[in-house]
Parts: C-alpha cells; structure tokens; sequence
C-alpha cells in the first residue's frame, strides 16, 4: 500500500469516529471498533466491510432464542451485497452443480391469492426460475439475489469460492452495525421502507409491488446500515451457520433478516435479533445468503 492509500484510509478512519488503528503485515490500516470498507470507490458486487475482533452485544432481552448477551468473535470480512445469480451462474457453469431443486423438483413458491404462510409446490421451480417456469427466469435479473437455493446448495458455493457463512452471531454483528435496538435504524420498523424489500401489503391474497418490486430486487436498491451492508433486512432470508442450541437437529438451517415476502403482519423476521429455521435441503423463493472471508493479520 502506497503513502498516499493510507493517508485516505486514515482520513476515512478519522471521519468515522475512529481514534484507535492497527497496521497489518500487508500495510493496511484497520480500525479496532467499526467496520471499514475495503474500498474506498463505490461499492461493487464483489466488495467487502471489514468487521474487526472484539466484544459485541447481540439478542434481545426476554427473548429465549436469542437472549441478549455478549459475545467474541474474530476479525471477518462480510460481503456488501447479497450473493446474485451471476455469482451463482458462474459456480454452476464452472462446476455443472445441480442444486436440491433442480433434483428434488419440491420447489416452494409464493404467488399472489394464497392465505398467509401458504406457500406452493412448483416442480418447475430453482434458481434459473425462482417462481417457477410460468412466472420468467433470471435473464434480466443477474443483479438479484440468487433464490430457490437450499443450505446444502450454499455450502457447495461457499467451497466453490473458498468463502463460508457468518455465524449466527458473526451476521448480527454486521447487521446491527454497532447498534443496541431492535433494527439498525432504531425501536420502531416505520422506516424499513427506507431500507428493505418487504411485502406492504395488508396480507398476501393481492399483489404489492408498492416499493417497486413484488419478489426480489436488485442487490442494493434500497439504503444500506451505517457500516455499508445493503439489504441486510429484506429481499431475501440470508442462511447462516450455527445452532442456536446443542440439541438441535443437524437437519435444521437458520437464516435471518426477512425476505420480500416478510410484512409487519406476516413472518416480521426483518429485525436484528430474529432467527429463522428451515429444513437444509428446503428450497424456496426467498431464500438466499451473504458471504464472509476470514481475516488474518
């Protein structure tokens, strides 16, 4: 790293209220207590925020899946954006993968008129065609989340690409951006229009495209959290690793932060503290993932 790169991050550092930085062998200066971007132009597909080692708060007071406490973690990198289906179609045209989908045809989509919480069987339906055949493939959606993807499918990406899951504890972290409320933006959700794709609608028995987009949108179309991850609530359930107990079935996956499908009144999984389950070979249209990288000094 030249003088003048570091000179920028530390102003960058100093901006953001840092006062405490380390150098690492490759001459990057950190700061110890934020996240940092990796770059300093706008954010692109493949970039990363730094969240450094240390203790943080995470859960919720009374709430026994998540109960409020503190935890250790190691520095990590977490990717800005949601995985798209160009980062997927790239792993499936280098490797000839066939997610769970594709070979168990058991597919859940959601189409307007369904009561709440009912999803449907549609064997047509995986990552190319998240809503199933009938309802349009990807060709014009390569800058949305790749959906209709299982855990185990994630897990083949993520040593594709020699990336992993965060941790159940590693993706709250992120996501709360060193806040100690139920969203990022405060107590209240009535600003998650701001920074969310969720469903608006009353319930799901008619269409809402209200905030532009029925099913996914773009990765990046709505605001993103004060360290610079866009969509951590919202668009689509994003997978994590981890149990939330020692008993737990190895069978069951937990995602979290909310899909496009989430509303106030129905699922209302887009807060900081919320865990969600689902079968680790389940496929649905609203579920994908984030990446992290570990960090070494």
């Amino acid at each position: 790293m030249n003088w003048l790169s570091k000179l920028i991050i530390i102003a960058v550092l100093s901006a953001a209220g840092c006062t405490n930085s380390i150098s690492s062998n490759n001459g990057m200066v950190l700061c110890t207590g934020i996240a940092v971007p990796l770059h300093s132009r706008a954010p692109v597909k493949d970039s990363f925020v730094l969240v450094p080692k240390g203790q943080y708060q995470v859960g919720k007071a009374g709430f026994l899946l998540n109960p409020l406490r503190t935890v250790q973690v190691d520095s990590f990198f977490i990717a800005v954006f949601e995985t798209t289906n160009s980062q997927f179609a790239a792993f499936v045209s280098a490797t000839g993968y066939i997610t769970d989908a594709e070979r168990r045809q058991d597919a859940l989509v959601f189409a307007p008129g369904l009561p709440e919480f009912r999803w449907m069987n549609d064997s047509t339906a995986c990552w190319r065609y998240p809503n199933g055949i009938s309802r349009g493939g990807i060709d014009h959606k390569m800058d949305h989340p790749v959906t209709c993807i299982s855990y185990s499918d994630i897990l083949a990406y993520c040593h594709w690409a020699a990336v992993r899951l965060p941790t159940l504890n590693e993706w709250e972290i992120a996501c709360r951006a060193g806040t100690a409320t139920d969203y990022f933006f405060g107590n209240s959700d009535t600003a998650i229009n701001h920074y969310a794709n969720i469903w608006h609608g009353r319930d799901h028995l008619a269409a809402d495209s209200s905030d532009g987009y029925m099913y996914t949108s773009p990765v990046g179309s709505f605001a993103p959290n004060a360290w610079g991850l866009y969509d951590m609530y919202g668009n689509v359930f994003e997978f994590c690793s981890g149990r939330v107990s020692a008993t737990e079935s190895k069978t069951i996956a937990h995602a979290r932060g909310g899909s496009w499908w989430c509303s106030s009144r129905s699922c209302h999984f887009f807060t900081s503290y919320d865990i969600g389950r689902v079968n680790i070979h389940a496929s649905f249209s609203n579920q994908g993932f984030r990446v992290v990288k570990n960090y070494f000094l």
